[in-house]
């Protein structure tokens, strides 16, 4: 039961943990936790674990976090910060790619035990960060995109901008992390899992993603109302 109630408590903490950032420095803070997400979602999704049944890859809930961080922009400020965010999470993936390839070329000392480590770790960063942008960039823009389409259809409807912030939030999200889900999975880890497992991997993972989703609408109903007190 450990992982199970470690993968609960990430969402609390994680999740908390943008909306502390958000109240202290702003917009600001939300920018900063993308670039967090980024750098720790490519690293942590190397494990693969079991949990509630079934064996998963971690980095879903964190990744998740970026999801919630573009809603939470675009609801409080617009499409074109939203789209700041998404630039900033492609920009941290390219220069983590060259610095984290650039550690492996030194030669280590005889008494350094971190560079065999460093290399189990990173010598698979390069495919799996430039699929995690690519994949990035494209559904980031499509939930940004999607959320203000929603937006705009829940605008007509009742003549009211703040009313359906649940409908856009995961109307845009469930769609857009199941498209991450498929072009992430395939894309990272063919060739390294088999095809059986990678099945597992992206049905466990967009079980997660579906909790995940749906979890993250109160913190964006809270961001909002943090929103009116730090403007």
């Amino acid at each position: 039961m450990l992982n199970e109630i470690l993968l609960i408590g990430s969402i609390i903490v994680i999740y908390g943990m943008t909306l502390v950032l958000y109240r202290i420095f702003g917009k600001q803070g939300l920018y900063t936790f993308t670039i967090i997400a980024t750098i720790s979602a490519n690293i942590e999704v190397l494990i693969v674990i079991n949990a509630f049944g079934m064996e998963m890859t971690l980095g879903n809930v964190i990744f998740a976090s970026t999801f919630l961080i573009t809603d939470i922009i675009s609801e409080i400020y617009g499409k074109k910060d939203a789209k700041l965010a998404v630039y900033l999470g492609i920009s941290t993936s390219i220069a983590f790619i060259i610095l984290s390839q650039w550690w492996l070329q030194y030669i280590p000392a005889e008494s350094d035990f971190a560079m065999p480590a460093m290399k189990t770790i990173f010598s698979n960063t390069p495919r799996l960060m430039i699929t995690s942008m690519v994949v990035y960039a494209i559904v980031q823009e499509f939930d940004v995109w999607a959320y203000h389409k929603w937006w705009d259809f829940t605008n007509k409807l009742v003549g009211d901008r703040e009313r359906f912030l649940w409908l856009r939030n995961n109307g845009s999200t469930l769609i857009s992390q199941f498209l991450n889900n498929i072009l992430y999975t395939f894309g990272a880890f063919w060739g390294i899992h088999d095809f059986k497992t990678l099945i597992s991997i992206a049905i466990s993972s967009y079980v997660i993603f579906i909790v995940t989703s749906l979890a993250d609408t109160p913190f964006v109903y809270l961001a909002r109302r943090i929103s009116k007190k730090i403007k």
